[in-house]
């Protein structure tokens, strides 16, 4: 396990790694946004080119952060179902939802995804929109995403068996601020209790 958790570790820099650098293409997709409305309106000058480039880095920071996002639990998780089970229950819950949908559905879309992207690098396939861009970079973004996405899987599963084995603390545990999910769970489970205690007074009443 020791070697497990140092690979997990390794994994998690690589995402921490990507992870910060991908942030900076949100910038340099807004400042190439506003760059295109300016040309179009100060100048009556655009291209298919630049809007193109707005999908490829949107493309880039969804699938390259993914795996990312994964290690810093900020996927969508709906926990006002599992937030009613028992901290080890609902680690079993992320080992069989990583083992059966995340790792079978990444490979699936890489094997899936790949002739698509060696095909279109062979033909050098370009958009057909006229100044459009070569199209095997962004084709190659949904394998690459599926892979990180994948590797991190691979981590987490190796963190949640570490937890069980009481060898590390609560690997899914989010870090900061609770998330709008997060409120929502704890919202309902006191409104839960308070109905119960109302319940219970109006028993003994």
């Amino acid at each position: 396990m020791k070697f497990l958790l140092s690979l997990s570790k390794r994994i998690d820099g690589i995402s921490e790694w990507i992870g910060r650098w991908v942030a900076w293409l949100v910038l340099l997709a807004v400042l190439t946004s506003a760059g295109n409305a300016a040309m179009r309106k100060a100048f009556n000058m655009s291209s298919n080119s630049f809007l193109e480039i707005q999908w490829y880095l949107f493309a880039a920071v969804f699938l390259l952060a993914s795996g990312y996002t994964l290690m810093r639990q900020e996927h969508v998780k709906i926990d006002v179902v599992s937030g009613r089970f028992s901290k080890r229950t609902q680690i079993w819950i992320d080992i069989i939802g990583i083992c059966v949908f995340l790792l079978p559905f990444s490979f699936v879309i890489i094997k899936l995804a790949m002739p698509l992207v060696i095909n279109a690098y062979i033909t050098q396939e370009v958009s057909s929109n006229a100044g459009g861009l070569i199209r095997w970079p962004v084709f190659a973004l949904l394998p690459t995403g599926m892979f990180l996405l994948s590797m991190q899987g691979v981590s987490e599963l190796i963190k949640r068996a570490a937890f069980l084995q009481g060898l590390i603390p609560d690997p899914s545990k989010k870090q900061g601020a609770k998330t709008p999910e997060e409120e929502l769970a704890e919202f309902l489970l006191q409104k839960e209790v308070a109905a119960r205690e109302a319940a219970q007074m109006g028993a003994h009443q």
